[in-house]
């Protein structure tokens, strides 16, 4: 009994720790103002929680989403700032495919170090077996960049 545990547990942490190697980070690599894409994922049909890391030229102002390939049912999401505080956004919508949610400000004003976003969704129900592409989008103001 004590050697199944042992196993149970090692498969836990081996799958876990396959997951996280599966994430891959978002690098942003232009800072020109106008929209960037700075993630994406495939959401699965059960409830799917998602974390993607952003590095590179992180900075934004706004931040949107925007589904493919079948509508998604997007809870919320929360976005990670470089100091540690975060922003969380309800959204509990369906979104259609295609579709997109609406603009969110990124508190603080001004242009924000995102470090990380994690969503929380799943594939909707009820489009021929279709799986949702989530795309997250940031919007470059350059505000706190001086005209030479």
């Amino acid at each position: 009994m004590k050697n199944l545990k042992i196993i149970f547990f090692v498969l836990l942490i081996a799958a876990n720790y396959s997951k996280a190697l599966a994430q891959k980070p978002a690098v942003v690599l232009s800072d020109k103002q106008g929209w960037h894409k700075i993630g994406e994922n495939t959401v699965s049909f059960n409830t799917d929680k998602d974390e993607i890391m952003v590095i590179g030229a992180n900075k934004f102002s706004s931040l949107q989403l925007k589904v493919t390939n079948a509508p998604v049912n997007l809870k919320s999401f929360d976005i990670y700032f470089d100091k540690g505080d975060k922003q969380s956004v309800s959204v509990s919508q369906n979104i259609k495919d295609p579709g997109e949610t609406r603009v969110v400000k990124l508190e603080g004003g001004g242009e924000r170090v995102v470090r990380k976003v994690i969503l929380t969704y799943n594939t909707a129900t009820g489009n021929s077996g279709k799986k949702a592409h989530v795309e997250i989008w940031g919007l470059k103001t350059n505000t706190d960049k001086k005209d030479k």
